[in-house]
C-alpha cells in the first residue's frame, strides 16, 4: 500500500509540474519561468512575496477539477501598466491556464475568477488533495501554480441528461486560435491576415458552453454559415444521441 501510494503521488506530482512547466511560459513575466519543486502539503504551499492575486478556474472534459495560478504584485502592476491599457488579470492569465489544461488531454477551463491569493488555495484544500509548483525566475519565486485533479466517475445515472434535453445552451464554433505579443497586436492593420493554428482542410470544433462536443465542416446554407457534423466527441454527447 505505501509503495502504490508512493508511485501514485510522484506521478500526480510529475503531471501537475508539466502542467505548471506549461502555464509558466506564458506567464505575463520580464523572464523565463521555469517549476519549482512540487509541494503537496496544503499547510506548505509557497506564496511568491507580495503574492497579490489569484486566478481560479474549473477543469472540464477528460478530467475535471479546479485550477489556481498566484501571481505576484510585480506581474500585477505589469498587467495595469500595459502598452493597451489596464488588464483584467484573469483574462491575461488564460492562455496560461489553457496551455496547462491542454497538457491532461482534451480538457478545457471555465468560470475564470480573481481570488486573494490564500481564499483561493483554501478552496483547493476543500475539493481534496492538491499540488502546488512555484514558478521560479533564477532564486525569485514569481509565481505558484496550483491544480486539484478529480479522476471521472462512473456513469451510473442516465436519467441526469434527459432532464436538460430541452434546456438552451450557447453553442459556438471555432475554426481555430493564435498567440500574439502585444507588439504584433498593436502593428495589426486592416487587410492584414492573422493565421490560426489549424489548416484550413481541419474540422472546426462544436463548443457547447465552451466544452468541446464535436468536429465538423463549416458549410454555407442559404448564405448563413454551418457546420457539417463529422465525429463526436464527448461521452455525454454521444449518450444524448444514443437517446434521442
Amino acid at each position: 500500500m505505501s509503495t502504490d501510494t508512493s508511485q501514485d503521488s510522484q506521478t500526480v506530482s510529475a503531471v501537475v509540474t508539466a502542467a505548471a512547466r506549461a502555464a509558466a511560459t506564458l506567464v505575463p513575466a520580464t523572464v523565463e519561468l521555469v517549476p519549482g519543486a512540487p509541494v503537496s502539503d496544503p499547510d506548505s504551499v509557497p506564496l511568491p512575496p507580495g503574492a497579490a492575486s489569484a486566478v481560479s478556474a474549473g477543469l472540464s472534459g477528460e478530467v475535471s477539477g479546479d485550477i489556481v495560478l498566484v501571481v505576484s504584485a510585480d506581474v500585477v502592476q505589469a498587467l495595469s501598466n500595459s502598452p493597451v491599457g489596464r488588464m483584467d488579470v484573469a483574462t491575461a492569465l488564460r492562455p496560461a491556464l489553457e496551455a496547462a489544461a491542454a497538457t491532461l488531454g482534451r480538457v478545457r477551463i471555465a468560470s475564470e475568477r480573481v481570488e486573494e491569493p490564500v481564499a483561493a488555495l483554501d478552496g483547493l484544500r476543500d475539493k481534496g488533495m492538491f499540488v502546488a509548483v512555484p514558478l521560479m525566475a533564477g532564486t525569485e519565486h514569481q509565481a505558484t501554480f496550483a491544480l486539484q485533479v478529480t479522476l471521472p466517475a462512473a456513469q451510473t445515472q442516465r436519467g441526469s441528461l434527459d432532464l436538460l434535453r430541452h434546456v438552451a445552451m450557447e453553442v459556438t464554433v471555432e475554426i481555430g486560435r493564435t498567440r500574439m505579443t502585444v507588439q504584433e497586436l498593436l502593428s495589426l492593420h486592416p487587410g492584414e491576415v492573422v493565421e490560426l493554428d489549424r489548416a484550413a482542410s481541419a474540422p472546426a470544433d462544436l463548443l457547447v458552453n465552451g466544452t468541446l462536443i464535436a468536429r465538423g465542416e463549416v458549410v454555407v446554407v442559404d448564405e448563413d454559415f454551418g457546420l457539417r457534423i463529422s465525429e463526436i466527441v464527448t461521452d455525454a454527447a454521444a449518450e444524448l444521441g444514443q437517446s434521442a
